[in-house]
């Protein structure tokens, strides 16, 4: 057997394992890189560790540590509230709310599964209180989550980057964050024309259930305070407690606001390494009060941290392997690369679903670039369908998200009807979304 079957077969049982026990599929992949690349291919252990990217590294510690004192001093709590607070008594711009606030927490560096566990149990909240369908509220918050989570600065759109920066693809960071969220928000108007969305649209809270932004903000708080959630993650999820809410806005919440513009505008506009801006706003703002952040560095995703850099020292080793260019001729052999590049967004699409979404970007990017190579599809469209398919499918209640959504249903829902609703919707999302995402981004440059 050659040795590039062997790290398949060992990605496919780092998947199985991590996916049925609760163990880090980080750690698994480490030792899997370590079995695979000295006793199937002979290499030493610096050459295996060599894999390992420290930019990327460093930008997860430094985004997730800046959201972490952010979650410290009440800015979440302050941008969730602020925005509830702006529709006023209409309940049909609740679910767009909780939507657009998800997808700006992923925006700005929260791993996805940390957003869903602050903002779910808010939003299944208002959906209980106000007669909301759960399976819309709970979906616009997953979706939302995704539909940020591939700006320049978050967890997703940063390894999906990096990775196509290593294997020396041209990127294309505003395509890809835009090319996210387009589709989330676009399957989140389907959701909400079909699950009523229209009829809530003639609804207004009355003045018994509070009308008035300070009645309306105290509902808030009260679902911030009973909202704090952990994520029950395979082995490699974020615990997500929400802060407190904060009276007023402190100072320390504005600067924490300003930290984010700036940390955005300076790695952007002015090409600086996200990690180090990032980390460096981070310690500014602890230096800034010190007492009330000491334990921020604790909330750092420690385990997304051991995911990424475990799953990429083996992604290093699969491509030392000569898998990727064995699975990309594979495809590429088809007789079409478009038929090929379709393959592939369901092969992301349906493991994902199971498995983290995390760990398969590192992956699933260098598997494609075989297939790239032979032309005739646009690199930068590919790799960002690539991307979508293997992250809209994390509505699957087997996924963290989806698990978020199923355990903070309202009690105006049984367990065991929300479930086979949200495994419903996660089965059309799997069979119909690679298929759609892959129509309208890699056809077109085909």
């Amino acid at each position: 057997m050659g040795p590039e079957w062997v790290a398949i077969i060992a990605l496919v049982a780092l998947f199985v394992i991590g996916t049925l026990l609760p163990i880090n599929m980080g750690a698994l992949a480490y030792v899997a890189a370590w079995l695979v690349g000295m006793y199937s291919l002979g290499l030493d252990e610096k050459e295996i560790l060599a894999g390992v990217s420290g930019d990327l590294i460093l930008t997860l510690i430094g985004v997730t540590y800046l959201f972490a004192i952010a979650r410290n001093n009440g800015t979440v709590d302050l941008i969730v509230r602020g925005a509830v607070r702006a529709v006023g008594g209409r309940v049909a711009l609740i679910p767009w709310v909780m939507f657009l606030v998800t997808a700006l927490l992923t925006a700005i560096g929260a791993a996805s599964p940390a957003a869903c566990a602050i903002i779910g149990p808010i939003a299944l909240g208002f959906a209980g209180r106000y007669k909301i369908n759960p399976l819309m509220m709970g979906m616009f918050v997953v979706h939302g989550a995704q539909g940020g989570g591939f700006s320049p600065i978050s967890i997703y759109g940063t390894i999906t980057n990096s990775v196509m920066e290593e294997a020396g693809l041209p990127v294309n960071e505003v395509l890809l964050f835009l090319a996210s969220f387009v589709v989330n928000l676009i399957m989140a108007v389907i959701l909400f024309i079909a699950l009523g969305g229209r009829e809530l649209m003639s609804r207004r809270i009355d003045a018994g259930e509070g009308t008035d932004p300070g009645s309306i903000g105290n509902s808030i708080d009260d679902d911030l305070h009973r909202g704090g959630a952990t994520v029950p993650a395979r082995g490699y999820g974020t615990s997500a407690p929400t802060g407190t809410a904060a009276a007023g806005v402190k100072r320390d919440q504005v600067l924490t606001l300003v930290a984010f513009v700036a940390v955005a505008v300076i790695a952007l506009a002015f090409d600086k390494n996200i990690g180090f801006v990032a980390i460096t706003a981070a310690v500014s703002l602890a230096i800034l009060n010190a007492q009330e952040h000491k334990d921020a560095v604790k909330q750092i995703a420690w385990p997304t941290v051991l995911l990424v850099a475990g799953v990429s020292t083996y992604a290093s080793v699969l491509t030392a392997a000569g898998s990727p260019e064995f699975v990309g001729t594979w495809a590429a052999g088809l007789g079409a690369i478009a038929i090929g590049a379709l393959i592939l967004c369901y092969v992301g699409g349906v493991v994902s679903a199971f498995a983290s979404s995390t760990a398969l970007l590192p992956v699933i990017v260098p598997i494609a670039v075989p297939l790239i190579g032979e032309g005739g599809v646009n690199a930068a469209l590919f790799v960002a369908a690539l991307a979508i398919s293997s992250t809209i499918v994390d509505v699957s209640p087997f996924s963290t998200n989806g698990a978020l959504m199923l355990a903070n249903r309202p009690d105006t829902i049984e367990e065991r009807v929300f479930y086979k609703q949200i495994l419903t919707y996660s089965v059309i999302v799997v069979l119909v979304g690679p298929l759609l995402v892959w129509a309208a981004l890699v056809l077109p440059g085909w």
